[in-house]
């Protein structure tokens, strides 16, 4: 069964970092691209940040591009998003999920989406 597993979100001040961590298991991880993706309060899906399957390329929405980091451990199965110089229009669940690096929006290609965690930006 493939499961992608979030951790890693809280409430932080505006200006803050938290690091976002999926542990995928049930599938070969090395072998899929990954994405974040993310949805606010009232708004539809939206894609964050996505990485292929080695780590060598890595794409940003332009409201995270500078502020965000993806990186992968293939060996321990796990997606990270390093995220620093939060804003209050980051405060979003956010998912991780199996398919394609780079997507519109709204997001479309991913078969198998973890169940998100919280992150809220606010002073």
């Amino acid at each position: 069964e493939v499961q992608l597993v979030e951790s890693g979100g809280g409430m932080v001040q505006p200006g803050g970092s938290l690091r976002l961590s999926c542990v995928a298991s049930g599938f070969t991880f090395s072998g899929y691209d990954m994405s974040w993706l993310r949805q606010a309060p009232g708004k539809g899906r939206e894609w964050v940040s996505g990485i292929n399957t080695v780590g060598g390329n890595t794409y940003y929405a332009d409201s995270v591009n500078g502020r965000f980091t993806i990186s992968r451990d293939n060996a321990n199965n796990t997606l990270y998003l390093q995220m620093n110089d939060l804003k209050p229009e980051d405060t979003a669940l956010y998912y991780c999920a199996r398919g394609p690096p780079i997507s519109p929006n709204p997001p479309y290609g991913y078969d198998y989406w973890g169940r998100g965690t919280q992150v809220t930006v606010s002073a």
